[in-house]
């Protein structure tokens, strides 16, 4: 199975909209079109120093699905990617909304 990187963003964050800078990098199979491996994270390292700034992050790039929080990795239901990225945008917005 082949996989295709079909997305690779990163969207720096105005200062006063949280600061930082969102990542959003996306694989998927050649074949089928389906992703098959997925990083979404929300890096700001004045908010966190540990796990290269990231804040809140999901992926599965090794040993399956699992979210980042303040450098805390735990495991996750993996329902679908787009319930994937709802939950990460629920994630970065709320801490956003904080500020």
């Amino acid at each position: 199975m082949a996989a295709l990187k079909v997305v690779d963003e990163i969207h720096k964050i105005s200062d006063r909209r949280g600061n930082g800078k969102l990542r959003r990098e996306v694989w998927v199979d050649e074949r089928t079109g389906q992703v098959t491996r997925y990083n979404l994270a929300y890096i700001n390292h004045s908010l966190c120093t540990a796990d290269n700034g990231r804040v809140v992050g999901y992926d599965n790039a090794h040993d399956g699905h699992h979210r980042h929080y303040f450098g805390v990795v735990e495991p996750i239901d993996f329902v679908s990617f787009e319930d994937i990225e709802e939950r990460f945008e629920q994630d970065w917005t709320a801490l956003k909304d904080r500020r």
